[in-house]
């Protein structure tokens, strides 16, 4: 069965990352659960540094409710990568994100995945809407179909 291409023309947002020693696994590749990671600290970033998202003192926190990953090929230390990052669907109080992992200056990814965020008040712990400049900023990666 072959993987569908996830191309670098297809995401709206990079954000590099540098992978650690401590990423590769006894098998000498970045370890499966380590994309995860890669993914949160990607989205976190933008969602920090272009939404205005306040993580220390904020009333509103997104909680991740679903996730995927599938691998297309290895990544290891001490590999440049960038996470390619766009908006499927942006609801009311969620998005899902979708997420490639990329080596600096490949077009094809080697992992794409995706993530569900519900925001929710930080006290309750019941959804919101999501805030305006979170919104505006979450627009800006919203991809057609």
């Amino acid at each position: 069965m072959s993987q569908p291409e996830h191309l670098r023309s297809d995401y709206r947002h990079f954000q590099p990352i540098t992978t650690r020693w401590h990423d590769n696994d006894i098998y000498g590749h970045v370890n499966n659960v380590v994309y995860y990671g890669y993914f949160d600290s990607a989205v976190n970033a933008y969602l920090i540094e272009r939404g205005g998202l306040d993580i220390h003192e904020g009333g509103v926190v997104g909680f991740v409710v679903s996730s995927s990953c599938d691998y297309f090929a290895s990544i290891a230390f001490p590999d440049r990568i960038e996470v390619g990052l766009r908006v499927g669907k942006l609801g009311n109080s969620s998005v899902q994100y979708e997420l490639a992992i990329f080596k600096q200056g490949e077009d094809e990814a080697c992992a794409a995945g995706r993530f569900v965020h519900v925001f929710v008040d930080r006290e309750s712990n019941r959804p919101v809407p999501i805030p305006e400049a979170l919104r505006a900023a979450l627009a800006e990666l919203v991809v057609a179909g």
